[in-house]
């Protein structure tokens, strides 16, 4: 199926097509430091014998054997890979221009209104700008400005090259020499949300101080982003070496992970507050940011949310995926929903205490999400599944809670992804899910842009597109 998935961010609406599952071809190859794709390692050249670096660096995976055809026409996987991360417009390239982003226009306005230095640059951005090797961990083809590059997702990939493209090697090998198992889902979503929203490693974690100098709103939803970044054919070859990777899934993990990070983080000092006042990081931005004005008749910037039990006006934590994990755990893992619901409206009354009963409410909440998420990972998924959220998520015990534009958008891709889901594994058609794509970019419509989110607006567009999966079931 094709559809277009439309989110905000920043702002800013970007689109991706995406057919029978995966991100479509990326067009072209950028130039730039990985243009020269020839000159990467092949598989008949031998690794080289200094081998204190553990950082490759892209041009080691880019010969022309090896990831760096133009077109993937491989016997096993594409090898056309470089090309799609290297694409200088599509979504599947966004990985290849983060570093040139932070020298782009807005990126030196930031860097210039928080008064970095090079080094001060490096060590808070270049942790999810580029894949930020210790010096000394850098081989000779390693260059900073590829940008993310292969090892930042798969791992320093020393120990596993040889592994990887000799003929007998499989990919059990290729994990036990360190290659990162993505296949896995709660794996996965800890590598994505390093940076798609913080860790405690160099470089990682966007303050309130870096979004108030321009930086853009950090969102994550696992399923999607997989689907930007995609290059690889689900195939038998595929299936047999990794197993068949499940949307709900995905999707269900990612927002337990995304979770379980946030109050991790939350949770710490150094972290968690900012000065005098609370790292608003944390918080819903929106929630405040929206027009202040005065006249005859008031404004309300602030609806008050049904799960979410502090005091009216009182700045709430941004819990888009607290929302969406709600849903996950009344459907999927309702013997573990009672005490995430609990420890959830917990945490966020404990906002309304202080500093250490929030911090205390943050570990017990985090320690369901990850209660949920190894439920999750290792739970089967059926093709009912994916309805049975989409009705959650409809329902008049979740769709009350969209009351503010992060978590309206959270939901907003929920439904799109989950849709792709059916579709993907035959439980509905093309055109059946062609027909529901109106009300969903009716829903996309209503959360353009923070200034003009329009939450009943997108309530009802929501609602008609859970009714009209619903009615396809």
């Amino acid at each position: 199926m094709v559809s277009r998935v439309r989110s905000a961010f920043g702002g800013m609406i970007r689109a991706a097509s995406r057919h029978a599952g995966r991100v479509l071809p990326a067009l072209g190859i950028a130039t730039g430091t990985v243009a020269a794709i020839s000159l990467g390692l092949t598989a008949s050249e031998p690794l080289q014998a200094q081998s204190s670096y553990s950082f490759t660096g892209v041009a080691s995976c880019a010969g022309s054997t090896c990831h760096g055809r133009s077109e993937g026409n491989g016997a096993i996987v594409r090898q056309d890979e470089i090309a799609t991360w290297q694409s200088p417009s599509a979504v599947s390239g966004a990985h290849s221009r983060a570093y040139n982003v932070l020298h782009g226009r807005r990126g030196r306005q930031i860097v210039a209104s928080l008064g970095y230095n090079a080094q001060q640059e490096a060590e808070n951005c270049y942790g999810c700008h580029a894949t930020f090797a210790p010096v000394s961990q850098r081989g000779p083809k390693f260059q900073l400005d590829d940008g993310v590059g292969c090892e930042s997702c798969h791992g320093a990939a020393i120990g596993w090259l040889e592994s990887h493209y000799e003929v007998q090697g499989n990919h059990r090998n290729n994990v036990a020499n360190g290659m990162t198992a993505l296949e896995d889902p709660s794996t996965r979503a800890r590598v994505c949300l390093d940076c798609h929203y913080g860790s405690t490693d160099r470089g990682q974690f966007v303050t309130h101080s870096m979004m108030a100098a321009g930086h853009p709103r950090i969102t994550f939803e696992l399923d999607l982003f997989s689907a930007f970044q995609q290059h690889h054919d689900v195939d038998d070859d595929y299936i047999q070496r990794k197993g068949r990777p499940d949307s709900v899934q995905l999707w269900a993990v990612g927002q337990a992970e995304a979770v379980a990070r946030a109050t991790d983080l939350f949770a710490r000092p150094g972290y968690g507050t900012e000065g005098v006042f609370p790292q608003l990081y944390f918080y819903d931005c929106h929630s405040c940011h929206r027009p202040i004005t005065d006249g005859e008749e008031r404004r309300l910037t602030f609806e008050t949310n049904p799960g979410r039990p502090i005091t009216f006006g009182q700045p709430p934590f941004n819990d888009e995926n607290i929302i969406m994990l709600s849903a996950v755990a009344d459907t999927l893992a309702p013997g573990r929903a009672e005490a995430f619901r609990n420890a959830s409206r917990a945490f966020h009354a404990s906002m309304n205490q202080g500093r250490a009963e929030a911090q205390q409410a943050a570990i017990a909440l985090r320690e369901q999400a990850l209660g949920l998420s190894g439920a999750l990972s290792s739970r089967g998924f059926g093709n009912n599944d994916a309805f049975t959220v989409v009705e959650r998520i409809g329902s008049q015990a979740t769709a009350p809670r969209f009351t503010d534009y992060a978590g309206s958008v959270q939901a907003v891709m929920a439904i799109d992804t989950l849709l792709n889901a059916m579709v993907n594994d035959g439980r509905v058609t093309v055109g059946a899910a062609a027909g529901i794509r109106a009300d969903i970019n009716r829903a996309y419509d209503a959360v353009t842009t923070p200034e003009r989110y329009r939450p009943a607006a997108f309530r009802a567009a929501l609602g008609e597109a859970v009714g009209a999966i619903g009615r396809l079931r």
